[in-house]
């Protein structure tokens, strides 16, 4: 009997290795039709700052082709107009107030916090990891350079880059308009990290963004066989600007311009890359900014192009930004003017990916699918424009309400609308003519949605406060 009782068991031990296998081949098959997706974000750009957006001087044949082969959405928003809180509700899908990311004392994280986007918060790269996907973030971080807050405690298998602004931990008295055109980059201690270890300090700025293409490229060709998520957050064109030496004087825009020409090369390798490796039509990629151009900055800062305000404010130039998505073949090239935020694309990428989205908490973004494939209706009609805790102005559908104005930087004076400011930004997009009183049956349909948000806040532990 005992033979007969091994042959039983082996015959056994086949079956089951062949019913694992096909298990296996079963899930690679479900992995191989699932899309790739890289989000490249850019610090500090303005609406301006591109070709396809309108500007005259800086030449952006990539990114100009880049539209033109894919989606140029012009009405694309970031929950917030500064790095920290843009960042912390584009991985989540969330408001910044809700995860604690917000703070009106300090609008950012520095090198001194001690807080971080909190562990319990869901990223989208911890959703795509747990389902199948590859996962990689390259550049600035800002979400906390300390564990448990780095990228490889939220979903991301590796990092590389400087975790903070580029502008941080200056040692150097010099203005940052010397230093730039000088290219003292040793001025600024600045970090580059590799995980959770510094490999280089400080960080030459000079070459950053051509390393980040490299490390970018890298992860494309050793995750082509699987799906993967790739985030390529830039540092610049926050100040202070330095840019490789092939690009230097390159533009007719000066320093700024060579910044913005460099990371349009870098967009151009990427998708060539894509193209190489034949993974084109199987990966979304979506470019657009944190938030607006640093106005006080000069010619060193960008352009919200006709956009009224900048970096740090709630007009548009400080929240609506350049955005366009590029998915050959699978999406229908066009100029897309629905109304869409950062938030929008975590449930998107999760319904693209067959991934359900928790329901533990609440989510502040909509599957926006609909819309680039134009099978349907947007399910946003209402953008929320907070400056840190506070919001600060709503837009239904094409319309603005100011409830609150306040300088973008070097004033603390606000300004309390009431009624408040209202604009019909279809016809109006500079803010230039209130037309509040005309219609204060608008306002008070704002005012109801203000209400209704505020309903939903439930007090949160403050990170940037630590």
């Amino acid at each position: 009997m005992k033979p007969l009782n091994k042959s039983i068991l082996a015959i056994n031990g086949l079956l089951s290795l062949g019913i694992a296998s096909q298990q296996t081949a079963i899930s690679a098959e479900k992995n191989n039709n699932k899309p790739n997706f890289i989000i490249i974000f850019c610090d500090d750009m303005g609406y301006g700052d591109l070709g396809v957006y309108g500007n005259p001087n800086i030449k952006t044949p990539n990114l100009d082709l880049m539209a033109f082969q894919g989606q140029k959405w012009t009405n694309f928003y970031v929950a917030a107009p500064v790095s920290t809180p843009s960042r912390a509700a584009l991985l989540t899908g969330r408001l910044p107030v809700r995860t604690g990311m917000s703070s009106e004392k300090l609008r950012v994280l520095f090198p001194d916090s001690n807080g971080g986007l909190p562990p319990g918060e869901i990223t989208l790269a911890r959703l795509l990891k747990d389902h199948g996907y590859r996962t990689a973030a390259v550049g600035k971080w800002h979400l906390g350079h300390k564990s448990p807050y780095l990228p490889t405690d939220h979903g991301f298998e590796s990092y590389f880059g400087i975790p903070y602004s580029n502008d941080m931990d200056k040692i150097e008295k010099t203005d940052y308009y010397t230093l730039a055109e000088t290219e003292r980059f040793q001025a600024y201690n600045v970090p580059l990290m590799r995980n959770d270890k510094i490999v280089e300090r400080p960080a030459d700025q000079r070459t950053i963004t051509k390393r980040y293409t490299e490390e970018i490229i890298e992860k494309i060709k050793s995750y082509k066989k699987e799906p993967f998520f790739l985030y390529l957050a830039h540092s610049f064109p926050h100040i202070p600007l330095f840019r490789s030496p092939e690009f230097k004087d390159k533009s007719k825009a000066g320093i700024y311009g060579d910044v913005i020409e460099e990371i349009d090369w870098s967009v151009g390798q990427i998708l060539e890359t894509l193209k190489k490796e034949k993974l084109a039509e199987k990966t979304l990629v979506i470019f657009t900014s944190d938030n607006g151009p640093w106005l006080t900055y000069g010619t060193h800062g960008g352009s919200a192009g006709l956009l009224r305000g900048g970096k740090g404010g709630t007009f548009e130039g400080g929240m609506r930004e350049p955005a366009i998505f590029w998915w050959p073949e699978k999406i229908k090239p066009g100029v897309i003017t629905e109304i869409a935020t950062t938030m929008d694309l975590l449930p998107t990428f999760c319904k693209l990916g067959n991934i359900p989205v928790p329901n533990d908490r609440t989510y502040d973004g909509y599957d926006i699918s609909p819309v680039i494939f134009r099978t349907g209706p947007n399910p946003r009609e209402v953008v929320l424009y907070y400056r840190d805790t506070e919001v600060f102005a709503i837009r239904k559908g094409a319309f603005k309400a100011h409830f609150i104005t306040q300088p973008e930087y070097g004033s603390s004076q606000r300004t309390i609308h009431d009624p408040p400011l209202l604009y019909d930004l279809n016809t109006d997009p500079s803010e230039k003519h209130d037309i509040a009183a005309k219609h204060p049956e608008i306002i008070a349909e704002i005012k109801k949605v203000l209400e209704d948000h505020i309903s939903t806040l439930v007090p949160v532990e403050n990170q940037l406060e630590k």
